[in-house]
């Protein structure tokens, strides 16, 4: 096989204003001929990006084809690397500085490859190293999934980029002092060659002192982006900077998945920008939204920062154009605008995708290739209707590695998990299974969670998660179609079928019935575990997937209830890795009918 034949279709590149002008690019003043020759100012520009995790090339390696969604969106860095070359060209390159707001090394299989199956630290080169170093970043903040597969890991991809990784509230446990570089300050020069001092300071999450603690604790620890910003834009001015920008990866809106469990909100970029005087703007991360420029008022000096975030995996490249005047023998900030390109708009990089083109078909034959055995064949064709052993595989697995990760009193209590049929396709067949057969089973970028729960909040779950099947009368025959994906008031067109959640227990059966004859809301009967009833003010362990936890889909308690269980993993990689670990998949030791539809308490039949 060619490395060429699972590469992404290569096209006629697109280049220069005509790249700019399909992606959505909005000229200025600087790029005019009035903007370029005044002697009293002059304009930087500052391209940005966040959350590639792990995105080259625009490739599903799951679906093994070009990537897409819904939208249409375009993904990697080989397309970034085009949109960057035409700003270079448009706007000067001794102008023009590129950096990122974090989360790089983890998130696709080409990333997973070269940090577990190759690793960097045996040697190999991290496919993010070499596609950052080609397009030429200037600096990089550390993102949380950064820590996900060890210091040592992260250390090592370090070592292999071209730019300085900046972390300023990353610090030493005994001497505070931050263990990454806390800011860079990069020299520009105007078309005149009068140099512009560009500080950059880099600022990660405080929730991986939780997400990783495995991995960092005693040796790392995470204090506020706005406690260390007050600390160290100070000495970026001092220091010499005209500009200051920050990339910070943390979100915009303020609030923090981890409620109270630390002194610090995950999402801090606004407090940055409203309680840290002398940043100019700011590049978020983390939170995967798409903001082309919202502006946030410093309340100690009344100016206006920017913020932009270019949503992730490479999707958008922010624009940040900066216009400075002459003052007293330097330069200030005039005016700040920014916004957004789109990847999908241009054609990757010949010289991105031929240097990476090797690792790419490798990871790609390793997505392919057998990583165990299944006994039984297993579909999720009917998982909306009726307990089957595939949900109840993913169940088993997420409850497994809960259960693994629980500490103090939370590991006697029962284990539970919540999983929906996202993908009535998946099947894992008999014999070999390929490590994609496996990932359709998960089709999101969810990661695991645990919340303590009781056992009312069990039954209200289940309520409202039975909300999903219409309402109607006698035994059937019904096709599926008769039964499911009701309309609701929440949902006019339709409950999806990920709104559809069945819950597991991992050591002890956890059994009920839907009853679809009755109302939404009173349908859930004989709720028993272990095979006695669950008592209302018992408690469980429930695992749960981020987008739950954070609120999707409104279902009751789970947004409120104690986090017990965050390492920030992939559900998706851990059921990779469960396979790869067992080697087989037995629905035997996992697989039973625990739960199932009832007509006023009378078994119904679904052709």
């Amino acid at each position: 096989m060619s490395h060429d034949q699972h590469l992404p279709t290569r096209r006629t590149v697109v280049t220069g204003a005509a790249a700019l002008a399909a992606a959505g690019f909005v000229p200025t003043l600087a790029d005019s001929a009035a903007g370029a020759t005044r002697t009293d100012r002059t304009t930087i520009t500052v391209l940005g990006t966040t959350d590639t995790h792990g995105h080259v090339f625009n490739w599903d390696y799951f679906a093994d084809r070009e990537y897409d969604d819904k939208t249409h969106n375009d993904v990697g860095l080989a397309k970034i690397s085009t949109l960057v070359e035409a700003m270079r060209r448009q706007r000067g390159r001794a102008r023009t500085l590129v950096i990122d707001a974090g989360d790089t090394i983890q998130g696709t299989p080409l990333a997973y490859y070269y940090a577990k199956v190759d690793p960097i630290t045996a040697g190999s080169k991290h496919p993010m190293a070499e596609a950052m170093n080609l397009i030429g970043y200037d600096a990089a903040a550390v993102g949380n999934h950064e820590f996900n597969y060890g210091i040592p890991t992260l250390r090592a991809f370090e070592d292999q980029c071209d730019f300085p990784l900046l972390a300023a509230n990353a610090v030493d446990p005994a001497t505070k002092r931050p263990v990454f570089a806390p800011y860079v300050i990069r020299t520009v020069k105007d078309a005149h060659g009068r140099p512009v001092r560009v500080g950059i300071l880099g600022l990660t999450n405080p929730g991986i002192a939780i997400w990783d603690k495995a991995n960092v604790e005693g040796r790392m620890e995470f204090p506020g982006l706005v406690e260390q910003a007050k600390v160290w834009v100070p000495k970026l001015r001092a220091a010499g900077a005209d500009v200051v920008v920050v990339a910070a990866h943390s979100g915009a809106d303020t609030s923090s998945s981890y409620g109270d469990a630390l002194p610090y909100p995950e999402n801090a970029s606004s407090l940055l920008a409203a309680q840290v005087p002398g940043i100019d703007a700011i590049l978020v991360g983390h939170a995967h939204k798409e903001i082309p420029q919202r502006w946030v008022t410093n309340e100690k000096t009344g100016k206006q920062v920017l913020l932009t975030e270019p949503l992730m995996w490479a999707m958008r490249l922010s624009v940040i154009t900066i216009e400075l005047e002459r003052a007293s023998g330097g330069w200030k900030v005039a005016s700040l605008s920014s916004q957004l390109l789109d990847a999908s708009t241009v054609d990757a990089d010949p010289a991105v995708v031929g240097a990476l083109g090797k690792q790419h078909q490798t990871v790609v034959d390793y997505v392919n290739a057998p990583i165990g055995t299944c006994k039984v064949a297993m579909s999720a064709a009917r998982s909306v209707v009726e307990d089957t052993p595939i949900i109840d595989f993913v169940n088993h697995v997420q409850a497994d590695v809960v259960k693994q990760g629980l500490t103090g009193s939370d590991a006697a209590l029962p284990v539970l998990s919540i999983a929906a049929p996202f993908n009535r396709e998946a099947n894992i067949p008999a014999g070999q299974v390929s490590l994609r057969d496996v990932a359709g089973l998960y089709i999101y970028d969810n990661t695991l969670l645990a919340v303590r729960v009781t056992g009312q909040n069990v039954k209200d779950y289940l309520e409202y998660s039975a909300a999903y099947f219409k309402q109607v009368s006698g035994t059937g025959p019904f096709q599926i179609s008769d039964l499911t994906n009701a309309v609701t008031p929440k949902a006019p067109n339709g409950t999806p079928d990920y709104n559809f959640d069945s819950i597991a227990g991992l050591d002890a059966p956890l059994a009920y019935t839907i009853d679809v004859a009755k109302p939404a809301g009173s349908r859930i009967g004989s709720l028993t575990y272990a095979g006695l009833p669950v008592d209302p003010a018992a408690q469980f362990v429930l695992a749960v997937n981020n987008y739950r936890q954070s609120g999707g889909g409104g279902f009751p308690a789970v947004s409120t209830a104690p986090v017990v269980y965050n390492r920030q993993q992939e559900i998706r990689q851990g059921i990779i890795d469960w396979v790869s670990a067992h080697g087989t998949i037995d629905p035997a030791t996992f697989a039973s009918s625990d739960w199932k539809l009832v007509s006023n308490g009378a078994d119904i039949t679904i052709s």
